[in-house]
């Protein structure tokens, strides 16, 4: 498979940089396998329950994004005094053995040297403790709930890169980037296909007698890295942390007993469910990092379908939905939405991907 295979022309404009309000006013690209044939339909998300089937069960995604984008300052004395420099900070992800240690990325990270401190203001600060494959190694000087409260009072949303060229994040990115279930901090970026949800909606699905099951995935920076390589077997997918509890495992595995579909809502609730049944083939509890990579000939044994936006040129995330769908099948859709006007990425529209089967 060739890079190549995976790339389209897609007009700026259809960039979304704001989400749609309501949440569930956003549009939904329903594509269903039938037999050798797929059929597309234009609806809106509110429409969802229409698709849905009592016993369907969707999985969602309850990691919580962490206002990870800070603004410090590194202080140096000099001849002429204590001299400060700005240092733009994005953290990465936690570093499990060091309590209050994260992997960052530091700018510009050629001032700062290790050992230096870089102030956030009201005693918040962190200490650069090394390097990491162009990263820094932070230790702040807080932990557990008080490291909480002084990230939110310091930090911002760290909004998608295609977003934060076009405009700075706002209040109203504390509200947007998150999802309505969030519960379990630790995301550097929103599970995206989530956000289409408002509690009416779910009120309004689990009423018709869909069921839910809470899984966590925390979403990294990585998922925003570009694919390098012309050959995609030769690409190295990052890895995040997750998990699926027994009760989460048991309760897909229901599901899957009776009958009813497996829909994840979002890439990375689909990642994770598939993790967890990579080594004996069937859903079971799962706590541990993985770097899953879903490419066309993956044999999906969880997923019945992806509810999902619409992704990057050339992506992980493109050779995903590629593979549950096919390549030429994920053209045909991708070209009605372009041509349909959806709205892509991470504040964008949303489709429904039913494979047949």
């Amino acid at each position: 498979m060739k890079l190549s295979d995976f790339d389209f022309d897609l007009p700026e404009e259809l960039i979304a940089t704001r989400p749609a309000v309501p949440r569930t006013a956003s549009r939904l690209l329903l594509a269903q396998g039938q037999g050798g044939a797929m059929t597309l339909a234009d609806h809106h998300v509110h429409n969802l329950g229409q698709f849905l089937r009592p016993g369907d069960r969707l999985v969602l995604n309850d990691t919580k994004v962490i206002p990870a984008r800070l603004s410090g300052q590194r202080f140096r004395d000099s001849a002429q005094g204590r001299v400060s420099s700005k240092i733009e900070v994005t953290l990465l992800e936690p570093l499990g053995q060091m309590p209050g240690g994260w992997r960052a990325l530091l700018k510009p990270l050629r001032k700062v040297k290790d050992g230096e401190e870089i102030e956030f203001g009201d005693g918040f600060k962190a200490r650069v403790t090394g390097r990491d494959d162009g990263a820094a190694l932070l230790e702040f000087n807080t932990t557990g709930d008080a490291f909480d409260v002084a990230l939110q009072k310091a930090g911002n949303m760290p909004l998608p890169p295609y977003i934060a060229a076009k405009r700075a994040a706002d209040d109203q990115d504390n509200t947007d980037y998150q999802t309505v279930f969030a519960k379990n901090s630790g995301a550097v970026a929103a599970p995206t296909a989530s956000l289409h949800f408002d509690q009416v909606l779910l009120d309004q699905l689990a009423k018709i007698g869909v069921e839910f099951t809470h899984v966590t995935l925390h979403v990294g920076a990585g998922t925003f890295l570009p694919v390098k390589v012309d050959d995609v077997r030769d690409h190295k997918m990052h890895a995040e942390w997750g998990e699926v509890s027994e009760q989460a495992a048991g309760e897909i595995a229901a599901t899957q007993a009776a009958g009813g579909r497996v829909i994840p809502v979002g890439t990375t609730a689909l990642r994770l469910i598939e993790s967890a049944a990579r080594d004996s083939g069937a859903i079971a509890p799962f706590c541990d990092e993985t770097d899953i990579f879903i490419t066309p000939g993956f044999q999906f044994k969880v997923a019945d379908g992806l509810m999902t936006n619409f992704h990057l040129p050339k992506s992980t995330l493109m050779m995903l939905v590629s593979a549950l769908m096919g390549v030429d099948e994920m053209k045909r859709i991708y070209d009605h939405a372009i041509g349909d006007g959806y709205r892509f990425f991470s504040y964008g529209d949303s489709s429904l991907l039913l494979p047949a089967g």
